[in-house]
């Protein structure tokens, strides 16, 4: 699989050239690999079949229309956590009922409209549970589905900033704190039309024996919720995604049945057909199916180090670029007619556009010797490198397509967003308004 993937990428990459889609003129693309996505999302269904399960697409990790039409024909929902990203969910015509609302900041507005829709709601904390109490004594339970965010705060990855189950993290109500507990049995025993519950203990970097850990500790509080309303009450578990992904390799490791046997051998009940999950994948669903291919401008060197500058940096690479020891990226060299370089390997730096000297997407890499006219490819940039874009030195966003090879290899290339143009930067940096600051006050003093 694996070999295969490789193949469409390289295939990709020269046609992309071929085509005009990068290169000189066009210095910065993204592209998505749609049998790859298709592949990613079977896998899933495989890992999870003979469950209950409503598998939903974390929004932020690819807001791309699109990207969730697609992941929608096949069956996933949206996970979204912003006005923005829901408004997303809805042009790519996701249904209500396939969409989960998580946020921990969701205005009296958004509650009122996620209520309405029929949209699944996860409150993060008492006083949004309030605000949906009063929401529900307007507006009835009927089309309510509501559910309570519990930190289980079973520890930290090696990333922190991606560990969510630690014990001061921001999301949901901290179950281990004082009276913590008692307080969830009792909103859930108020409360007959709670019926969700929703955990989350991190992505990138957290390891597949803490995630099940977290999901252990909500199925166990499910589990006594059940137990003191003497029904099922609590019928749906939102056991979250955060499947990391192996950037050293075109190997999708762990994978989806890794992760589903280990919560199999570890909390049986999950699956035992009383519950409906919910899983929240996003990275691990779109990572390896994409990447950045860029323009090298020029070469150089530096106190005897060899450096490529492209135009692919922060602006497209952010993480990378500025916490690389946790995000580092595979890079790729080819020529500039899109073929696989061959030359003999230099140790280099590959820097992007940015005016920072700190922005090198790779550092001290060994690769074939890099030119001006060649390509570099930033591997596993399917998730969050499309959807995380950071306007600096106002650089446009790049264009991103997705494609399909045929069985004669020929590739199909489909545009999934155009490139911003230079005339859309200035709309967005107050182009219209250049007067608005120029007529306050009493002009010129002095």
């Amino acid at each position: 699989m694996a070999s295969e993937s490789a193949a469409r990428r390289e295939a990709a990459v020269r046609a992309a050239v071929e085509r005009g889609l990068v290169g000189p003129d066009a210095s910065v693309l993204g592209l998505l690999d749609v049998d790859g996505i298709r592949g990613a999302v079977r896998a899933l269904r495989e890992a999870f079949a003979g469950t209950d399960v409503l598998h939903t697409f974390a929004v932020k990790a690819a807001s791309l229309v699109p990207v969730l039409a697609l992941l929608d024909e096949e069956g996933v929902g949206a996970e979204v956590a912003s006005p923005g990203e829901l408004a997303l969910a809805r042009a790519a015509g996701v249904p209500a009922e396939r969409i989960v609302f998580d946020s921990p900041a969701k205005t009296p507005a958004e509650l009122r409209d996620a209520l309405t829709h029929g949209i699944a709601v996860n409150a993060d904390n008492p006083q949004e549970l309030a605000r949906i109490d009063a929401l529900v004594a307007e507006l009835g339970t009927g089309g309510a589905r509501v559910g309570l965010r519990v930190n289980p705060q079973v520890g930290t990855g090696s990333i922190g900033a991606m560990s969510t189950a630690t014990a001061t993290s921001k999301f949901g109500v901290a179950l281990r704190d004082p009276g913590a507990e008692e307080w969830v049995l009792d909103a859930y025993r108020t409360r007959p039309w709670l019926t969700r519950l929703h955990t989350h203990t991190g992505s990138q970097g957290v390891p597949l024996e803490l995630m099940a850990e977290g999901v252990r500790a909500a199925y166990e509080l499910a589990e006594k919720v059940n137990s003191q309303a003497g029904r099922q009450q609590v019928d749906t578990l939102d056991i979250g995604g955060g499947l990391p992904v192996n950037f050293a390799s075109d190997e999708a490791t762990p994978g989806f049945a890794e992760y589903a046997g280990m919560l199999r051998a570890a909390v049986p009940g999950l699956f035992d057909g009383r519950y409906t999950l919910v899983t929240e994948f996003g990275r691990s669903l779109l990572a390896k199916q994409g990447l950045i291919a860029a323009h090298v401008e020029y070469t150089k060197t530096a106190g005897g180090r060899r450096i490529a500058v492209t135009h692919a940096g922060a602006q497209i690479a952010t993480r990378t670029v500025f916490v690389p020891e946790a995000w580092p990226l595979r890079v790729g060299a080819f020529d500039a007619e899109g073929r696989p370089k061959t030359t003999p390997e230099l140790v280099q730096d590959v820097a992007g556009p940015c005016c920072f000297a700190g922005d090198l997407v790779a550092r001290g890499r060994e690769l074939p010797e890099l030119a001006p006219g060649d390509l570099v490819a930033l591997y596993d940039t399917g998730a969050y490198y499309f959807s995380t874009h950071f306007h600096y030195n106002s650089l446009p966003r790049p264009a991103v397509w997705g494609f399909v090879l045929d069985e004669t290899g020929a590739v199909t290339f489909a545009e999934v967003r155009p490139a911003q143009t230079v005339a859309e930067v200035l709309g967005e940096s107050g182009a219209a308004q250049a007067a608005a600051l120029t007529g306050l006050g009493g002009g010129r003093s002095g």
